[in-house]
Order: C-alpha cells, then structure tokens, then sequence
C-alpha cells in the first residue's frame, strides 16, 4: 500500500511538472514565432512602410516628407527598435509566464488560510495540483484528528481530577473518622478499638497504594523505568502468582487453569513482568462471572512468546476495548468506591509490555475476554 501510494504521488506532481513544461515550451514557441514575424516584416520593409503610411496620416505630412523621416530617425536605428521590440515582446510573455505561476502560489496560500480558519470543507485546487491538494487535505485531516484527540484528553484530565478527589477522599474520611472515633470514645474496649485501628490501617495502605499508582504512571511516562531482564521460568511464576492471587479469586468462586510447557522460559524483568500478569488476572477476576474459571495459555514461536488469559464475562463492547488500556479508564464507572480500582492497572500493564519491546491487547466475544501478551523470544 505504501509502495502505491508513492507510486501515486510520482505520477501526480509529474503531470503537475508536465503542465509547467508545456506552458513554458508554448510561450518559448510564441515567442520564437513573434521575433521571426517581426524579422521578415522588417527585412521585406513592410514595417517602413506601415511607418510611412502612419507618419503621413498623423502629422498631415506628404510622402517624401515622411519618407526622410522615417530615414533618419527610423531606418538608421533599425537595430535599437528591433531590440526594443523584441525586450517588450519576453516581457510580456515573461510576465504572463508568472502571473500563471502565480496562481498557484495564491491557491496554496488559500489553501492554508483554509487551514488556519479551521474550514470542515475539503480543499479543491486545479486538476494538476493534485499533490497539493492531497497533502493539504490531508494536514487538514490530522489537525482536525488532533484537535479530537487534544479535547479528549482535556476530557479525561477532567474524569481524572473527578476520579482522583473521589478515590482519595473515600479512604481519607473513612481514616478520618475512624480515628476521631477513637479519640472521642477514650473508653472504648480494647477488642473494638483494635478492630478499629485495624480498618484504620487498612484504608490507609489502600490510599498509599492509590497514591503509589499514580506516582507510578507518571515515572513510566517519562521512562524513568530501568529494566533488568534476566531468563525467567515462565511457568512457575504463572503457577506462583495463581497461587498468591488464590484468596481474590476463590472469593468469587474462581480458579486459574493454566495449560503451558513446564519448561517455558522467557527473558524480561520478572518484578515487572510480575506485575503485568498480576494486573491482568486480577482485572478477569473482577469481571469474570462467579464460578468461573480463568484460562492461561501459552505459545511460543522462534520470533515471539504470546501469552493467553481467557475468562468468562460480560461481552465488552468494541468501542471499550480500545480504551481499556488507556489511563484511568475504568469499564465500570459504577465501581468509583471504596473497592474499585484507580484505573491504572492495565496501563501501567500497557508501559510494562512496551518497555520490553512487546504489546498487549484484548479481544470479547460470545461472553469470552482474552487478554493477550506478547513478548520477544528472545
């Protein structure tokens, strides 16, 4: 497609450089044409003549009488007229060589005032600007597609700073109230002061882990991040982290089926690779149905290693599924609660993936979600 499309633009600013040759060959023709008229006019004396017939019918003069003038003041200076002549002749056709030309220019500057007065109409030039108009078009295009893309990121700035006060004030009044609680009742039993203090705790690692991932995100952005990859057993983490994630998933009555070669390695940062696989599950186990139960699998070429996680849910939408690696996108925006998520998880999973040189992504269909990563081989 690439190949065609500058196959296209050759042969568009070639008939656009063909109709300049042909323009400038015409005037060179006419121009050539007007010297060798003038010539043989002046070389069979009928320019004299028609110089005599007008001095006698101007100056009221008789023949002999402008015959000398014309003698004198004509004929001895041939040369000079000629020269004049032939001077006002390129000129002319100079001039209107480059008020043509000048067209184009003027189509062109209208062309960007078009782009700067943000005009929704599609710019049309003459047949043989073809390139221009397709490239002015097209700039047009892409300022519009970024002016799109610049509001929507105003507007998820805008969710953000809404998500953001609501995530943070939730476990930050429920600390709050927690420990006015305990300061007004000075003689509460040790058992609920200790229950207290404990949900007290708990929300208070909450926001610090809230905190931690917008911190996080940000140092991803600006690729702060340093990888150290080593040759990892894919295997055993994926049966390792089933196992530490077991209590989130039997909470709903889930479970992990994992179907990979025991012996499937691959070199990346365990840390972070950690971290993408532990995102990844954890966001089936929020929106798998209960009792389900969540499918890794795992293949491996000479080029790249792919891997699978399949789980049962709700069919997502393919409008979402874009978005789902965007930040602070959340899928359920009911779940803005003391539970939910900041909304990072599968972007920080996203950068992750990136950094090693990999992608992710995510397919729904027919009540199946598959998540799939894939890494180099090597």
């Amino acid at each position: 497609m690439g190949i065609k499309l500058k196959l296209d633009e050759k042969v568009d600013y070639r008939a656009f450089q063909r109709k300049i040759m042909e323009r400038f060959c015409a005037i060179a023709l006419i121009a050539f044409f007007l010297v060798i008229v003038l010539y043989v006019l002046i070389l069979q004396q009928r320019v004299g003549n028609w110089i005599v017939d007008l001095l006698k019918f101007f100056m009221r003069i008789e023949e002999e009488e402008a015959l000398l003038i014309y003698y004198y003041y004509f004929r001895e200076y041939k040369e000079v007229f000629f020269s004049v002549v032939m001077i006002a002749v390129f000129a002319f056709l100079l001039w209107q060589l480059f008020r043509w030309m000048t067209r184009y220019f003027k189509e062109i500057d209208h062309g960007i005032d078009a782009l700067l007065a943000e005009d929704e109409n599609e710019m049309h030039l003459s047949p043989e600007m073809m390139p221009f108009e397709k490239k002015l078009n097209t700039v047009k295009q892409t300022l519009s597609r970024r002016k799109a893309e610049a509001q929507l990121a105003e507007q998820r700035k805008d969710d953000l700073v809404m998500y953001l006060a609501h995530d943070i004030r939730t476990p930050l009044t429920s600390v709050i109230g927690y420990l006015n609680l305990l300061e007004e009742e000075p003689d509460m039993s040790v058992k609920q002061r200790e229950e207290y203090v404990q949900i007290t705790l708990d929300k208070a690692y909450r926001l610090e882990k809230m905190i931690d991932e917008f911190f996080e995100i940000t140092r991803y952005n600006l690729q702060q991040i340093e990888l150290s990859k080593d040759s990892i057993d894919l295997y055993y983490m994926l049966v390792q982290l089933s196992d530490e994630l077991s209590p989130v998933l039997a909470a709903r009555g889930n479970s992990v089926v994992l179907k990979a070669d025991e012996n499937l390695t691959v070199y990346a940062d365990a840390d972070k690779l950690v971290r993408v696989f532990g995102n990844i599950m954890k966001n089936a186990a929020s929106y798998s149905y209960s009792n389900t139960e969540i499918v890794i699998t795992a293949e491996k070429t000479e080029e790249q290693l792919t891997i699978f996680f399949q789980n049962r849910g709700e069919t997502i939408p393919d409008e979402k599924l874009a978005l789902l690696f965007d930040k602070f996108y959340r899928l359920d925006v009911s779940r803005i609660s003391d539970t939910g998520g900041t909304g990072l998880g599968l972007a920080i999973a996203k950068e992750i993936v990136s950094l090693h040189g990999g992608r992710i992504c995510a397919a729904s269909e027919n009540e199946v979600n598959t998540f799939s990563v894939v890494l180099p081989a090597s």
